[in-house]
């Protein structure tokens, strides 16, 4: 058990490595706040890929114009005339009135008109700016309307790169004037939702009053954390929710057009709106004018151009809660932090054991772009749905994972290669190396060629009355001359697919059938063919030699072979310092006792005994003769030994 899960943990190495590294390198990046701004930018583009939504008709703007203020010559208004705009919107009986203008100071003429009309008009909701600016100005409700607690906050949260992605439902106050504690003062959009919603039997009910979490109809509301979605300690104070933006139809980078039925300060002045435009719907009063600069950067702007106003912000957030609490449109949801980790952890394993399993560096682009496709998209269906998901993380982590694998398996290549080529050397034909190199992952382990049991056939040469022809050549000339004679023999196993195994003196072992394991009959019966092919072939190159040494005045010289058929163990031997690739088996023993066997048995320049198994694979190819049962020196059990000629049969 303990094997197979070290086997297991090793042939996972790689993702079990890179999976934590890259997974954890990109949290740390995370929580430091590096990644925020690009998760925003993903949040931001979903919000633009969205479908376009009709315009909510329960919503009138009245918008202050730069037209309506040339008409006036004049800004602010006067009390007066917001005394007859009011007038003028209250006859067509709204729901709620909005007015998103401060009105802390007397704007005269008209101030006690429009004291009067704040005084009759329950339904009218005045505007206060609790949290101060950069500059620390805050600014107090009407105080009429404050004292008959007819205000709400107008309040826009910023985010660090001058967006409004958030929406501030309710805020605390400290009541300075009279030394009580802190009280909630709603939004300005909460304050007329909650109106509109009262006429149809809604009401707010709180769930959870620890978590925060309440219900509005079909909505349900849980205040933002610090670290929701792709926030990073966020400043949450307040009661917060992600503001569900509605995408109106005619969205265009070149155009600004409104989600919101839109009518002019003017043309609500003279009448020339239609007679039942605003009844029963929320009113909102706010300025439009570009000279006044209430602007403020959405997800979908890109210019000032695009850019919305503060009375549009208010809207949005308005039409946002009553979607929800009517229609069932959900709010933007997030994932908890663990699930989210999760969620990033699974993408780095995808991203390591797809390179791991499956992949090669020419594919490496083509899997980082199929499953950045398969994360965009599955993160963008779920934001459909009303969930923001983390993008770039998993993103990273995917992309990380898949490099760094690669990267890992292009190192593991080189060491196996180098592995290879240590091991082999030069003692294999390019032919074969290519086929080893091609099963490497079935062969190497750990910078090593696994030991493997497998059926071959052996090979041994040794030169006749070597010791002799050593006595009588000079040392030097001796050399050269073996060295002549161990190129040729080499060559000749190269050339048959063989392995040179070893040189022991003036003996060269070769195999065949390594490293890469013949399975069936028909390959067995090959490289024993070609084994024995060899011997014959090198039986022809030493003819060609003794020939060139004739003229050379140097010794020849005649050859015994050995070969033997049957199972061996193949693999790497010694230590990291020195390493070989070598065959070990009863065969080896066979092979080099077959050509040692009674040097009397004659065989012209080249003399080649085989064993029975040998035999059998070849016998329809050579020409073969029965020496007899014999019993080989160091060995108990006789075998059946054949001799092989140079005639070929086929």
């Amino acid at each position: 058990m303990f094997k197979n899960l070290r086997q297991l943990l090793w042939q996972w190495r790689g993702v079990l490595i890179t999976v934590p590294t890259i997974t954890g390198l990109v949290l740390t990046l995370r929580s430091m706040g590096g990644l925020q701004l690009w998760e925003w930018t993903a949040y931001d583009q979903f919000l633009r890929w969205r479908p376009g939504e009709t315009l909510d008709q329960r919503i009138v703007i009245v918008a202050i114009d730069e037209p309506d203020i040339q008409t006036l010559k004049q800004w602010t208004l006067s009390d007066a005339t917001l005394a007859q705009l009011l007038r003028n919107i209250k006859a067509q009986q709204p729901s709620a009135i909005g007015l998103d203008i401060y009105r802390d100071l007397p704007v005269e003429p008209g101030h006690q008109d429009l004291v009067q009309v704040f005084t009759s008009t329950p339904n009218l909701m005045g505007v206060q700016k609790v949290l101060g600016d950069k500059y620390g100005t805050t600014v107090n409700a009407p105080p009429i309307l404050k004292e008959r607690n007819q205000v709400g906050a107008i309040d826009v949260l910023l985010d660090d790169d001058g967006r409004v992605r958030r929406a501030l439902l309710s805020i605390r106050q400290d009541n300075n004037q009279t030394g009580t504690s802190s009280q909630e003062l709603y939004s300005l959009p909460v304050r007329l939702a909650l109106m509109y919603l009262e006429n149809k039997g809604i009401t707010l009910q709180p769930i959870n009053p620890a978590l925060g979490k309440v219900s509005l109809g079909k909505a349900v509301f849980v205040p933002m954390q610090p670290n929701d979605g792709g926030y990073i300690n966020a400043d949450t104070g307040g009661y917060q929710i992600l503001l569900n933006y509605r995408r109106p139809q005619c969205q265009q980078h070149s155009q600004r057009c409104n989600p919101f039925p839109t009518v002019s300060l003017t043309e609500v002045l003279e009448n020339k709106i239609p007679a039942n435009l605003m009844r029963d719907r929320i009113v909102l009063i706010g300025v439009k004018a570009a000279s006044l600069k209430d602007i403020f950067f959405t997800p979908y702007s890109n210019s000032y151009v695009t850019a919305e106003y503060g009375v549009d912000i208010h809207a949005q957030i308005t039409s946002q809660l009553l979607s929800a609490a009517l229609d069932g449109r959900s709010p933007i949801k997030v994932w908890s932090e663990p699930v989210e980790r999760m969620w990033i952890v699974f993408w780095s394993s995808v991203g390591a054991i797809s390179s791991w399993t499956f992949l090669r560096m020419r594919y490496l682009a083509v899997s980082i772009l199929l499953l950045s496709t398969v994360l965009v998209g599955g993160s963008y269906l779920a934001f459909l749905q009303g969930w923001w998901i983390p993008l770039i993380p998993p993103l990273l982590a995917l992309i990380g994972s898949e490099i760094a694998i690669t990267a890992y398996l292009a190192c593991i290549e080189r060491e196996d290669r180098q592995a290879v080529m240590n091991l082999l050397g030069q003692h294999v034909t390019p032919k074969l190396a290519q086929a080893v190199w091609r099963d490497r992952h079935q062969l190497l382990k750990e910078g090593q060629i696994t030991g493997q049991q497998l059926t071959a056939t052996v090979l041994f040469t040794d030169i006749k009355g070597f010791t002799g022809i050593t006595e009588r050549t000079n040392p030097e000339v001796l050399m050269v001359w073996l060295n002549d004679y161990m190129k040729a023999m080499s060559q000749s196993v190269l050339d048959h697919d063989g392995v040179l195994d070893k040189f022991i003196g003036d003996a060269v072992m070769a195999v065949f059938g390594v490293p890469i394991p013949s399975t069936t009959p028909e390959a067995i019966a090959q490289d024993a063919i070609a084994a024995v092919r060899c011997a014959l072939n090198m039986a022809a190159k030493l003819e060609q030699l003794n020939q060139q040494w004739k003229i050379q005045g140097l010794p020849t010289a005649a050859m015994r072979v050995g070969i033997a058929t049957g199972t061996v163990v193949a693999g790497s031997l010694g230590s990291q310092q020195r390493l070989n690739y070598t065959t070990i088996g009863d065969s080896v023993n066979i092979a080099a006792r077959l050509e040692s066997y009674d040097k009397s048995i004659d065989g012209g320049i080249c003399r080649i005994l085989i064993n029975e198994e040998t035999y059998h694979y070849i016998k329809d190819y050579f020409l073969i003769q029965f020496i007899g049962l014999v019993q080989l020196r160091g060995r108990k059990q006789s075998l059946n030994v054949y001799q092989v000629f140079p005639d070929i049969r086929g």
